[in-house]
């Protein structure tokens, strides 16, 4: 099982009036680790895979410790904890490095692929599901429960 890893640059407009990032960048920096994940690493050269639209039908995510500005970016762990006909959910830790022990956040996202034009969800591709199959951790989630591969 891999982990897509990340490296995500902090902003100084991050920051709340407390001096750590707010809880709503989080959701941001989330979302460039998943598009960086299911985009920038779809399979294929010029496969159709994931181009196609997604839409987030979840968050959960779960405020370990607060993170001050910093010029070291964040280290944002994304695997593949259970793939549906139609829905993939992947879990997240947001840490100071890889392999780190300090997590910042936990938190999962449940993503539906999306038909853009005809306007409705659609099902997980054949190529889709072997590329997301290698990220898959079927002994771990964000909660510690067992993820599942449906049929």
């Amino acid at each position: 099982m891999s982990r897509h890893i990340y490296r995500c640059p902090l902003r100084w407009s991050d920051m709340d009036a407390f001096g750590h990032v707010n809880n709503v960048v989080f959701l941001r920096y989330l979302e460039e680790a998943r598009i960086d994940f299911m985009f920038r690493l779809a399979p294929g050269d010029g496969s159709p895979s994931f181009a196609g639209g997604s839409v987030v039908a979840r968050h959960e995510i779960d405020y370990k410790l607060p993170l001050v500005h910093r010029h070291e970016p964040v280290i944002v762990e994304s695997w593949v904890t259970k793939i549906g006909a139609a829905s993939l959910t992947i879990a997240y830790e947001v840490k100071d490095a890889e392999g780190s022990d300090r997590v910042y956040v936990r938190a999962s996202t449940v993503v539906v692929p999306y038909d853009l034009e005809a306007a409705r969800p659609r099902r997980i591709s054949a190529e889709e599901k072997a590329f997301l199959q290698e990220y898959l951790d079927e002994d771990r989630d964000r909660g510690g429960q067992r993820g599942a591969v449906a049929a």
